[in-house]
């Protein structure tokens, strides 16, 4: 008999990546509960693409706050889930490339990762990363459709590292026993391709399933 598993699947990836996208997608399919990013009404986003130095450390302690939230319903949560961009990435590649750029303080990033450390103690880890990798061009064309005012000036070079720090997480977490799936989206479109996507879906239901395998 095959024994079904209560997941935790986690949705990764740069700015513009499709996450939301996918997250509804698969919540709709499997009938998961799906948990959102916040950002509609954050109340540093639009500042902050104007004066990254200025609300670097304000941006990331909201998302942390919002996120730890969410994170520990679904700790608590009685049954599968999806989440759309999970705390690690708030810390692992947000605050990160933030202080390495200059944009927040070494006392701020200090402050900020001893907080995030307390808080992921906490927490219930994802049973699956699914990263959704893309090229720059492919970022900033959906970032143009989608037609967010405060996002169409960011600086394609800020994309560019954000995803070096994707990939070098990604590499950090399968050392650490996180199981990810990468996929590359460049050249894909889960969105409007029924391939594409039941690579993703059957990927979760091998998973849930007990029979998963790691194929990126």
């Amino acid at each position: 008999m095959v024994q079904k598993r209560k997941l935790y699947i986690a949705i990764a990836g740069n700015i513009g990546a499709g996450k939301t996208t996918l997250t509804t997608m698969l919540s709709e399919r499997t009938g998961w509960k799906a948990y959102y990013e916040k950002v509609i009404d954050n109340p540093y986003l639009s500042d902050f693409y104007k004066d990254m130095k200025r609300w670097s450390f304000h941006l990331q302690v909201f998302f942390l706050s919002h996120r730890f939230r969410s994170q520990k319903e679904i700790t608590e949560w009685p049954d599968s889930c999806i989440q759309d961009r999970s705390i690690y990435e708030d810390a692992e590649i947000f605050a990160c490339t933030l202080h390495k750029k200059g944009q927040m303080s070494d006392r701020d990033y200090k402050n900020y990762q001893d907080l995030f450390a307390i808080m992921t103690s906490y927490l219930r880890k994802p049973d699956l990363i699914i990263y959704l990798k893309s090229s720059v061009d492919h970022l900033l064309n959906h970032i143009r459709l989608r037609g967010r005012d405060y996002e169409q000036t960011i600086d394609p070079a800020y994309l560019s590292e954000l995803n070096e720090a994707y990939d070098e997480w990604i590499e950090r977490a399968r050392k650490e026993s996180f199981k990810v799936l990468t996929f590359d989206i460049t050249n894909r479109d889960f969105e409007h391709n029924p391939r594409d996507f039941d690579l993703i879906y059957k990927s979760i239901k091998e998973l849930e399933n007990q029979t998963w395998l790691d194929v990126v």
